[in-house]
Order: C-alpha cells, then structure tokens, then sequence
C-alpha cells in the first residue's frame, strides 16, 4: 500500500482551528514537508472551503472545539459529504467521550494537544497513503484495504512501530513479528504488504499449529499426485499461491524441526520442492513470520532451530499489548462501535461512564482482538442508544483473568450423579470461555488450557461446543 514519498509532495491538506497560532504552525510544518496547506479558522469557513476546492483535498486537520459548527458537527459534515476522506481531530480538551465520537464518525485519528510535530508527520503521511491506495486499488479490494491494513493508536510505542512499518514496508527483508495473541500481528505483516512493491500481488496467511507436520509440509510446498495416501492430484503449495507477494507463517514456532530444516532451505535458495516430488521449483516470495512466544527460549531449548531463528529476524518487530497502551481503547473503541453498528444496522452511539470505567481498569489478557469482542458483542445486545453496562471476566490486579476454582470440599447428594456428566459440564464451561476471550480461535484457546490444538478441536466436538 506504499506510495513513494514523492508522490504525496504537493497534496493539498485542509487545517482548521480557530486559533491562529496553531493554523499557522501547521502550515509551516506541513508545507516545509511539501504539501499545499489551506486554512479556515472555523467550521462554516472550513464548509466553504470544501465546496469550493472537494476534489483537490486530501486531508483534514481539524480542532474539536470551535465557535459556531464544533468539530463533531464539522466532521459529521466532511463524512456525509465525502466519506472516505480521512480527517483527523486534534484537540486540548481530551475526553473519553470525544475520542469515542470521533472514531465512530470516521475520523482518521484522534490527537490531543500538544502533540509531538513527529507524530502529525507520521499521521499525515500514513493517511494520505492509505487513501491513495484505496482509491487505486481494484473494487473488491477496497473493503480489505480499509478494514485489514490500517492500525489504530497514538501511544509511542504504536508510533514507533508505524515508523518501522513505512521503513522496512519497501524493502523486501523478512520480518519477524512478535507479540501476545490478539495484538494484532496479522494486521501488521498486511499493512508491511500493502506498503511494499508486491501489495498488487498476494498475502497469503496459514497459522502453523492448525496443521500437522505432514499437512503443514503439504499446504506450505504443494504434492505431487500420489505422494501420500489421499493425494489424489498435484496441489500448489502456499508458497507458490503467494509467488511475487507475501506469505505471512503465523505462530511459526510451533513448526516442526523436520519442517523447520525444509524451511531454511527454502530461504537460503529460494526454491520449493513438492512433497513427493525430487524437482525444486523456484519462488518469489517475502516471508513474515510472527509468534507469541519467547522464540530465544525455545532455541535454547531445541525447540526451533537458531539457523532458521536468525533467518527470520532479520527485522523484528514487537507489538506492545493493549494493557501497555490503554490510552489507545477509546479510539479502538469508538472504531469497532462504529464497525459493528454499521454492520448490525444498529444505531449505537455512545458508551456510558460505568461501562468506560470497566474498560478502563480491565487488565485486557486476550488484547485488541477481546476488546473487539466484548463491543461487538455489547452492540448485538444493546436495546438504547448506547452501551449503559459492560460484562466482562473478573480480572486480578495484575490483568490476568481469574480462573475458576474447584471447590476446597466436595458434596454429593444422597441420590448420586453421574461424574462424567458433572466433569464434562466444568469442561464445556472453561472451553466456552476460552474460546470467548480468543475470539474463537481454537489454537489460541489450547494454548490457554495447556492442550494440543487436537485435543481441542475433539473436545469442542464431542461436547458439542460453537465457536464464539
């Protein structure tokens, strides 16, 4: 999704606030960056402005509190009249309220004064980069590009990962990127695509613990007919899917080493061989890799291979979890209440102040994705205008959710029970709850339980358990 640097010199940016000082700064900083800057100092100027000169702008920066149209008036308006362009709100007088109504009216970003010059340069750039792609990319992408390759936040350590992310996006290195579940891993190794010279060419994604080792080779490199019992005619493996884009190897340490040795191979020659088959076939392919685990520790414990180890990271990347950026679940809050309302049909637009303190103290174990969760599911459920009350799992000081306790005395009635059915209802009750705080992801919901992802997947069957 990136466009050369020199591509956005001369894009015109829109700065409206009503003091002077700040239109001023603005101007000066972003045309030394070399773009057009036009100012209003209030919203009906702003308006006028717009109509006169809607196609030649890019960008709006604006206050949030003005005289006469506010600033959630003023973005209402630019998202009516021209929706996918991307606004962001800058303002001294922060609230949870006004982060969350921004966000769910479109806003690009939401940025609290002062600000750091370094951060309105990267937002700048980012936004008018993001709305270039979407407008030259095919119809059936668009959807994708707005929803899957842009990530939201204002903490620092958020900004200096966009930073690595536009660095490292146009050169073709592998990245390794590390993070707890439910960060966001996948939606980094997209916005790395999308940013490179391969974003017109495939992402592919597999998430390596879903497969056995025979299956995973089989997906990875393709067979040959009459390879394996079942393999009933040539398969293209992932590798050749993804040829000229990305192929992104989620939880990749939990590949086998027989996998592992095959992997290395691949990288060093760039050549994959079909299982079944003697003749290597060439690809083009850039590899991202990700894991929620201490990947030195399972080298050192001859888990994973430190040749392929250091193969891999040759650029790392690390995604801070949302407990270490809670600044950041307004806007990620007002994003996804915005999402699922629009998808729900429903007119959900606020969140009151009980259920923002909750979402405030909550030590957030499942991350963005559990966040995501508990508002689209609070949103299916809201009968108001807004979400009055938050459920969410008992939490200790620390973040982590409680788990259940059995009981220190056991009692059994006079009458006796069946065990079984006693011991499979404890165990349907901390399956469901684990697949609730992963989203329903089964591999990350075996990793919490301490199961193999096949031990799961039978047990979710027998008890006859949905995913979330």
């Amino acid at each position: 999704m990136h466009e050369p640097q020199a591509d956005l010199k001369g894009r015109t940016i829109l700065v409206v606030d009503d003091e002077q000082s700040m239109r001023e700064f603005l101007e000066i900083l972003l045309t030394g960056e070399g773009f057009q800057v036009m100012t209003a100092p209030n919203g009906r100027a702003a308006l006028e402005v717009f109509e006169r000169k809607r196609g030649a702008i890019d960008l709006v920066i604006q206050d949030l509190k003005m005289p006469g149209i506010d600033g959630v008036e003023l973005l209402r308006r630019f998202k009516e009249r021209c929706p996918d362009l991307p606004v962001v709100v800058i303002t001294a007088f922060s609230t949870w309220d006004s982060a969350v109504e921004a966000m769910r009216l479109g806003s690009y970003d939401y940025i609290r004064k002062p600000f750091d010059t370094d951060v309105i340069r990267s937002v700048v750039t980012r936004a008018i980069e993001q709305r270039l792609a979407i407008q030259n990319a095919p119809a059936h992408l668009r959807d994708e590009l707005s929803y899957k390759s842009e990530i939201i936040g204002n903490n620092r350590l958020m900004q200096e990962l966009f930073g690595l992310i536009k660095r490292i996006a146009p050169t073709d290195s592998t990245v390794l990127i590390r993070g707890e579940s439910g960060t966001g891993k996948e939606l980094v190794a997209r916005s790395i695509h999308y940013r490179s010279f391969r974003r017109g060419q495939p992402f592919v994604s597999v998430n390596c613990s879903a497969f056995t080792e025979s299956l995973l080779e089989s997906e990875l490199f393709g067979h040959v007919k009459g390879s394996f019992t079942g393999a009933i005619e040539n398969k293209q493996g992932l590798f050749q899917a993804a040829s000229g884009g990305t192929l992104f190897l989620d939880e990749v340490v939990d590949m086998s080493l027989t996998t592992q040795v095959k992997m290395l191979r691949v990288l060093e020659e760039r050549k994959v061989v079909p299982v079944g088959s003697t003749r290597p076939e060439a690809v083009d392919v850039r590899i991202i890799a990700a894991t929620n685990r201490i990947i030195e520790q399972a080298v050192r414990e001859r888990a994973f291979r430190e040749d392929l180890f250091y193969r891999l990271n040759v650029i790392p990347l690390f995604i801070p979890p949302l407990r270490d950026r809670k600044e950041d679940i307004p806007l990620l809050a007002g994003y996804f209440l915005a999402r699922y309302s629009k998808q729900m049909r429903k007119e959900v637009s606020g969140i009151s102040p009980t259920a923002r303190l909750a979402l405030s103290e909550y030590g957030w174990p499942g991350n963005v994705r559990e966040l995501e969760n508990i508002i689209q599911r609070h949103v299916a459920l809201c009968d108001g205008n807004a979400i009055e009350r938050i459920t969410l799992p008992e939490a200790s000081p620390a973040g982590q959710t409680q788990q259940e306790t059995v009981p220190a005395a056991a009692t059994i009635p006079p009458e006796g029970f069946s065990l079984s059915e006693r011991l499979d209802d404890y165990e349907r009750d901390f399956l469901r709850e684990a697949l609730r705080v992963t989203g329903g992801n089964l591999t990350n919901a075996a990793k919490i339980l301490g199961m193999s992802y096949r031990s799961i997947r039978y047990r979710v069957k027998k008890l006859g358990i949905k995913s979330v």
